[in-house]
């Protein structure tokens, strides 16, 4: 039998209440809206209350895809967390969801940690087990609350994150040519010490000391991610274009992981496609890991920027370091 193509039914985000500017992070530790702003594109990111965790955000964004996509919580049976912050380290924070929204106990769950690339990692993962015949519906999440391993007295890093959530839905379709076209996944594990958490894992556990050291936050070496992040997105564009037959020129819409203004503006310049094409809230959320493209995805389908028969190309780099991209037409 041929197979069945994978389509995105859904969309739906939440973003925290609290919002976090560039004015209010000047009285914090030694920067500016100007130094953020020119450096990043960033003006204001959001940041969870103490006693909001990713799964009760999670459960936000999914319930809004959900309903978006007119199913019901009993109808999926394959439910994938992209997050580096899940509630606890284990379960995973796939099962705390899965019990919060009521879907079905006989449903796959589990967690996924790509870094920023999750959710394009997780499409492209539940697409496949979809296709597989085992699954019929998916539930997809991207989220993070990235404010609890901040470093706030260290301003390469806290002015660049912010917390949230993104998911879909994702079903499978008899039309032909529509839906998950391709996706393109790499690693460099080489670069894993270029973005990290050092300390909370098996390796180095909690201890007194560590924790004072402040040792169990992000850290990062900004110069070289930034070479590589733009140099890993436009391979990996490239690289599923032409895999697919597809001028750049044919994309509807490019959205990319917020991770910095000047990143995608980069990017723009390599595909030569204008910044019109480029979907951007990094204004807004700064960077959400992997609730960066989810939440984008969903704030560009509701404001009209995705129509039927286009073509959007989803592109990220993470932590790791990972990669990928993935072709979607509508």
């Amino acid at each position: 039998m041929p197979t069945r193509s994978t389509v995105i039914l859904g969309t739906g985000s939440y973003a925290p209440e609290r919002i976090l500017s560039n004015e209010d992070l000047a009285h914090m530790v030694d920067t500016s809206d100007e130094w953020i702003r020119t450096r990043t594109g960033i003006r204001e990111r959001r940041i969870a209350a103490p006693d909001e965790a990713p799964s009760d955000m999670g459960v936000r964004a999914a319930q809004r895809a959900l309903d978006d996509a007119g199913v019901r919580p009993a109808e999926i049976d394959l439910l994938i967390v992209a997050t580096v912050t899940p509630d606890m380290p284990m379960p995973a924070c796939a099962c705390i969801i899965q019990h919060k929204l009521g879907v079905p106990t006989t449903a796959a769950c589990f967690d996924l940690n790509a870094a920023c690339s999750g959710f394009v990692y997780s499409l492209d993962t539940a697409c496949a087990m979809l296709t597989s015949g085992r699954y019929r519906k998916a539930l997809v999440i991207g989220v993070e609350k990235l404010s609890a391993v901040l470093d706030w007295q260290d301003r390469t890093t806290c002015v660049l994150f912010g917390d949230g959530a993104g998911a879909t839905v994702i079903g499978l379709s008899d039309e032909p040519n529509v839906g998950l076209i391709g996706t393109r996944l790499g690693t460099s594990g080489a670069e894993a010490n270029l973005l990290y958490i050092s300390h909370g894992g098996t390796r180095s556990p909690a201890t007194t000391e560590s924790i004072a050291a402040r040792d169990h936050c992000i850290r990062m070496k900004g110069k070289e991610i930034f070479k590589l992040a733009v140099r890993a997105m436009d391979e990996t564009a490239r690289d599923i274009l032409e895999q697919h037959g597809v001028r750049a020129d044919q994309i509807s819409l490019v959205i990319p992981h917020q991770a910095n203004l000047r990143i995608i503006e980069a990017i723009s310049q390599y595909l030569e496609l204008p910044m019109e094409r480029f979907f951007v809230n990094v204004d807004r959320y700064g960077n959400t890991s992997a609730a960066s493209i989810p939440i984008a995805l969903d704030e560009a389908r509701r404001s009209g920027r995705i129509k039927a028969g286009d073509l959007t190309l989803l592109v990220a780099f993470g932590a790791g370091l990972t990669y990928g991209s993935a072709l979607i037409r509508w």
